[in-house]
């Protein structure tokens, strides 16, 4: 076909389209929301695997995680008042001693206390996490500091009584001050402030790897401070019910630091064989490695956006189906105009070809608007996000792992998608609009003359 013939072609196609405007509109909805749906839902995915992405980075690519893990049995009996037995599990001295001194792939090694207690400034009080850690606990965890120091050797080696805040403590228990050089109270004993950690964004949880946690509400505590006034003995006295727990931690988590990324798998192969054998049959820890992580959301990437994907295909097919619908009704509202053209000269090819064009600018049409209105996802799913944390999400459900990665979530329209959405619309189109245009070029052209 020459360019003036198709040039021609075109034109009579989108006069053809426009002599319907209302009917031609209704018939591209079903392509414009396929396309749409099909971007939206692949930008969705994106976001979706670019968070759970993010939160395993954090974590470190080239670390490997070892948390104690209270197993399910480990409990006791306890009457009203009284005092129950001591309950001992989870990473110990020996364990870190194995790990720091007999693999030698580890080159960074962070061990780490937890315990929940509450923090005074004078009438301001916050139940925080105490984290009692070393001063490599900043760089492994991507933390910057905003005011002050973080921890030092010196403090772990003289116990100093000395704590880094981090931002959302300090915004409590220091409103109207600079929290560097004041107390705090922990357990009846005064702390000295000496730095404020900057505002960092909560994690949400892994899988059922890592629970989610918020770094904004922690205090940081040398680690041998910690465990000479607040965990003596390893021991951590808890009152529940008029009863007390008793519970035997050294370390609620230890953090390898891998020399190389290609070490990773199998270092964290030894550290389980390592700490299996100190800890026998016991299953009370667990080793997490960020980059098996990531390769598993790496694969949940590519299945979400395949069932994603082909969803909202189905919009398109129906999207097609209604072009299918429309265009067999035209060639009946047409086929008086289709005999005169036949009798004037028309092949067959010239009325396929005809009505095929038609088609293709219904669809091609539908596709350019389900692209532009797919471009305004992340701006769609930004005013959603703002509803939903305004007006649907609690306080309470708003600090949860699902909350924290709905609030974080970003939509990212994959660049590949867009093609991709809109060479399949003119498929689509192509598709069902070939049955009506060789429906109407088998038309016998002199019973097509004679149709009203």
């Amino acid at each position: 076909m020459s360019f003036s013939r198709f040039f021609r072609t075109l034109q009579l196609a989108l006069k053809s389209v426009l002599l319907h405007k209302l009917r031609s509109g209704l018939t591209m909805l079903g392509i414009v929301f396929g396309v749409f749906s099909v971007i939206a839902m692949l930008a969705i995915g994106e976001g979706a695997s670019t968070q759970a992405q993010r939160q395993v980075l954090e974590l470190g690519a080239t670390n490997v995680i070892v948390r104690s893990i209270k197993p399910p049995d480990e409990s006791s009996n306890s009457s009203s008042g009284g005092f129950t037995s001591v309950i001992r599990y989870g990473l110990n001295r020996k364990d870190y001693k194995v790990l720091s001194e007999t693999i030698p792939t580890i080159v960074g090694i962070v061990p780490v206390r937890e315990l929940t207690q509450e923090v005074r400034n004078r009438r301001y009080t916050l139940n925080s996490t105490i984290v009692g850690t070393t001063p490599e606990y900043l760089d492994m965890n991507h933390l910057k500091m905003a005011q002050g120091r973080f921890l030092t050797d010196k403090d772990i080696r003289q116990r100093s009584n000395v704590v880094v805040l981090a931002f959302g403590t300090a915004q409590i228990l220091f409103p109207f001050e600079n929290p560097i050089g004041r107390p705090v109270q922990i357990a009846n004993r005064a702390y000295r402030v000496i730095g404020v950690t900057q505002e960092r964004t909560a994690s949400a949880g892994i899988g059922g790897s890592l629970s989610g946690k918020d770094y904004n509400k922690d205090v940081y505590m040398p680690l041998d401070t910690l465990q000479a006034r607040l965990n003596t003995n390893d021991l951590f006295m808890r009152r529940v019910q008029g009863s007390f727990t008793a519970e035997s931690v050294v370390f609620d988590q230890i953090t390898l630091k891998i020399d190389n990324r290609d070490d990773v798998i199998p270092t964290a192969e030894v550290v389980r064989e390592s700490v299996g054998r100190t800890h026998g049959t016991k299953k009370d820890y667990d080793v997490i490695v960020p980059l098996e992580l990531l390769k598993q959301a790496d694969q949940i990437r590519k299945i979400f956006n395949i069932v994603l994907g082909s969803i909202a295909a189905i919009s398109l097919v129906v999207g097609g189906i209604g072009i299918m619908n429309i265009m067999l009704a035209t060639v009946t509202e047409r086929t008086r105009e289709i005999g005169i053209r036949r009798a004037l000269g028309a092949r067959r090819r010239d009325i396929i070809q005809q009505f095929l064009t038609e088609t293709i600018v219904l669809s091609g049409t539908g596709g350019l608007i389900g692209i532009t209105m797919g471009l305004l996802t992340p701006f769609t799913f930004k005013g959603i996000q703002w509803f939903v944390n305004s007006y649907v999400i609690d306080q309470a459900a708003g600090t949860s792992d699902m909350g924290r990665l709905f609030s974080g979530m970003e939509p990212e329209v994959a660049v590949w998608s867009l093609p991709l959405a809109f060479g399949v619309s003119v498929a689509i189109g192509v598709i069902f609009g070939t049955y009506p245009a060789r429906a109407a070029a088998r038309l016998d052209p002199i019973e097509a003359l004679r149709h009203e």
